[in-house]
């Protein structure tokens, strides 16, 4: 699909997600070919679950999804950052607007 882009010996690459609005980091998730292939077609995000080995559409048991605007991929190609416009009332799983709400003091 996009040749320069570089998986780990697992296929996958991490997808760091942001708010298209305010830059907000959202969350952080991994892909494989097919989870990006599925964003790309759909323009929702796509994800590969590391602990439960199967893919997953973000929202689709919780109704938050996300509308991809943008997909970019650092200069090494092993990053992807997609900008979305995060739908509902969060990104993680815990009910939080973003993954990151934790801070190390």
């Amino acid at each position: 699909m996009i040749p320069e882009l570089k998986y780990d010996d697992k296929g996958l690459i991490p997808a760091i997600i942001q708010d298209v609005e305010n830059n907000e980091v959202l969350m952080l998730a991994y892909m494989d070919k097919t989870a990006l292939e599925k964003t790309i077609e759909t323009g929702k995000t796509h994800f590969w679950s590391r602990s439960r080995q199967k893919y997953w559409m973000k929202g689709e048991t919780s109704g938050n999804v996300q509308l991809v605007k943008e997909i970019l991929y650092d200069c090494d190609g092993d990053t992807l950052l997609i900008k979305v416009k995060q739908v509902g009332s969060g990104a993680c799983h815990t009910g939080n607007r973003t993954c990151f709400y934790r801070s190390i003091k």
